[in-house]
């Protein structure tokens, strides 16, 4: 399984981004899908997580700025980033829980990790 996560960049403070990652590979079934954050110097965290059955999850720091979205027919999750702020400046990772066909064990999975850079 590989995942390919894109949408990074530089933006002014109030910007948007959207990021994307998308799952690929063969005989699996994704449960849930989510996204990090690496800030320097910081520990990882998470920002926002959705569901096998869609029910989302955010950080306190992404309420009513972010919104995550996946799309199953494309094994892809999207996170929409509104109001960007400085404090938000980090390297995003991509998470996906899923098994394979055939396995009743769930396998985390990781995408490369997209930079997100914004300037006051």
């Amino acid at each position: 399984v590989q995942l390919q996560a894109s949408g990074g960049g530089s933006v002014q403070a109030g910007g948007s981004l959207r990021l994307s990652c998308a799952a690929s590979g063969s005989a699996f079934s994704i449960n849930s899908m989510a996204w990090y954050r690496q800030a320097p110097g910081k520990q990882r965290e998470l920002v926002a997580h959705i569901s096998g059955g869609g029910i989302t999850n955010y950080a306190d720091s992404a309420k009513d700025r972010f919104t995550i979205s996946r799309d199953n027919a494309d094994n892809t999750v999207y996170l929409q980033m509104n109001s960007l702020k400085p404090e938000d400046t980090a390297v995003y990772y991509c998470n996906v829980n899923l098994y394979f066909v055939g396995s009743y064990y769930l396998k985390d999975y990781w995408g490369q990790g997209t930079l997100v850079t914004v300037s006051s």
